[in-house]
C-alpha cells in the first residue's frame, strides 16, 4: 500500500464506496509496507468491529502525518476528493465517461458544485435523441470535465 493508494481508499470512504473497516485495513497495509508513524499505527490498531466509531477521530491525525488533506466525512471537501478519484479512474480508462456521469448523478445529484456539470451531462446522455450531439460528443464533454477536475 502506498500513501496515494491510502488517499484513494479514504476518498472512496467519503463517497460511501468504501467502509470504515476498509480505511483501517488500508492503514494496516501502510504499516506493513513500512509507512508508519504514531498516528498511522493508531489508526491501524482500531477495532474492525467498532471501526465506524474508532476510525473517524484517528483519521485526521493519520492523514496529516502522511502529508494528506483531511476532510470530515460527508463534507463537500471529502466528497470532492471522492469525485476527483473517480475522475482519475475515468482518465485512466478504468471507468467510461458515461459511467462517471451516471455515478455522479446517482451519488451527488446536483448537490456538489464541482460535480454539477457531470450530473447535467448524465441527463444529456439520456436525451441524445433530442439534441444534435452524439454519445461520443458527450464523452468528450465529460472528458473535458475530467481534465478540469484532475489538473
Amino acid at each position: 500500500m502506498t500513501v496515494e493508494e491510502f488517499r484513494d481508499v479514504v476518498a472512496l470512504w467519503h463517497v460511501d464506496e468504501a467502509r470504515d473497516t476498509d480505511v483501517v485495513l488500508a492503514a494496516c497495509e501502510l504499516v506493513v509496507a513500512g509507512v508508519d508513524g504514531p498516528a498511522v499505527s493508531a489508526l491501524a490498531g482500531a477495532s474492525l468491529k467498532h471501526a465506524w466509531e474508532e476510525m473517524p477521530p484517528l483519521l485526521g491525525d493519520a492523514l496529516r502525518e502522511l502529508g494528506l488533506d483531511h476532510h470530515e466525512h460527508h463534507t463537500e471537501g471529502g466528497r470532492t476528493e471522492g469525485l476527483r478519484l473517480m475522475a482519475r479512474r475515468t482518465r485512466s480508462g478504468a471507468m467510461s465517461p458515461r459511467e462517471l456521469a451516471a455515478w455522479v448523478r446517482d451519488s451527488f445529484g446536483y448537490g456538489l458544485p464541482d460535480a454539477e456539470p457531470l450530473a447535467y451531462l448524465d441527463g444529456t446522455y439520456k436525451t441524445l435523441e433530442y439534441t444534435d450531439l452524439s454519445s461520443a460528443d458527450v464523452d468528450q464533454l465529460v472528458l473535458a470535465e475530467v481534465r478540469r477536475l484532475t489538473s
